[in-house]
């Protein structure tokens, strides 16, 4: 059996998924097996994921209609074999040594979750920005006691999980929405007892055309609002609404007011989600100018929440006019 499952979910992705598929299985840990799920895909990216499977017998193809991301990932959870579970996005890549390091560091800490550094690159492959959490690195946290965790990048693929995580959570992907890294990585952290940071740049994002943050279809942003309608539902299910409030008041602040405003307003200042997502916060979180978090924000976003506060969105517009 392997020690890891990777699950890349494949779809319309021929130009991608072989520097994908090839920086995995350079990997210095070799004890995993592969699992490309092509979802449907309609161009040449299942048969390349054939090729691939055809010269390396850790590859396993799953060809399957077309589920979106959240229902490929939960496909590879189905059939994975591993200890651990690693998501990655099959237009992205993997740094060679990032699967040794985080599975060696998981299984010396006995953590449910690993994390790793990741930096986002554009289409020439040039770094744009390197992500590091600020939380001590290379010893077990305990997610109770340290509950910033709960404010640190919420996607998928810059964390090693144990696969028993998703057994005994039975917390899967969302299928065919916006955000199902959001809905899903704080479900996980609640299901898990302990966690680890590691300083190591492991992920390589590609930000390409299509992608949420680049996408012009402004009304999609609507979803982030029923993302957090299920998060904030799950939490109450769990009963454990109140003992993070405060955490999912600053996430609902971060996520669903000031970067789906920005979204929103990089491609039209009129639109009439932006007053939905102001409401939205102030429903949900009447007391949110108490956050005891809102010094995360920086001056930037400080000052941009200012900004929102006052509907001056031509202004903000003209900010990110002047900075692209």
């Amino acid at each position: 059996m392997p020690k890891t499952s990777i699950v890349v979910p494949v779809y319309n992705v021929e130009q991608y998924v072989e520097k994908c598929a090839n920086s995995i299985l350079a990997q210095t840990d070799p004890d995993f097996e592969l699992l490309l799920v092509d979802d449907g895909s309609t161009d040449a990216s299942g048969t390349i994921c054939d090729r691939i499977a055809g010269k390396d017998a850790r590859v396993r193809v799953i060809h399957q209609p077309n589920a979106g991301l959240g229902g490929a990932r939960n496909t590879g959870i189905e059939a994975a074999n591993g200890e651990w579970l690693l998501f990655v996005d099959s237009d992205d890549w993997l740094e060679p040594e990032i699967l040794q390091k985080a599975r060696e560091t998981g299984e010396r800490t006995g953590a449910e979750l690993v994390m790793f550094a990741f930096r986002s690159v554009d289409e020439l492959g040039k770094q744009i920005q390197v992500f590091r959490e600020e939380l001590p690195k290379d010893m077990p946290l305990t997610v109770t006691e340290h509950r910033e965790i709960y404010l640190t990048a919420p996607c998928a693929w810059n964390k090693l999980y144990r696969a028993a995580l998703f057994r005994e959570s039975a917390v899967r992907y969302p299928p065919r929405v916006w955000y199902e890294d959001i809905r899903t990585t704080l479900k996980l952290f609640l299901a898990a007892k302990t966690a680890v940071f590691l300083d190591d740049i492991g992920y390589n994002y590609l930000l390409r055309e299509g992608s949420i943050t680049k996408n012009l279809n402004a009304d999609r942003n609507v979803e982030i609002l029923e993302a957090f309608d299920d998060i904030l539902s799950y939490f109450k299910a769990q009963g454990m609404f109140q003992e993070y409030r405060e955490e999912l008041c600053y996430l609902t602040l971060y996520h669903a007011y000031l970067t789906a405003s920005v979204r929103v307003l990089r491609i039209d200042r009129k639109h009439p989600l932006l007053p939905r997502f102001a409401e939205y916060l102030e429903h949900e979180f009447p007391d949110w100018r108490k956050n005891r978090y809102l010094d995360r924000l920086g001056r930037n976003r400080k000052l941009l929440l200012f900004l929102l506060q006052r509907k001056w969105y031509f202004l903000i517009a003209l900010l990110f006019q002047l900075k692209g």
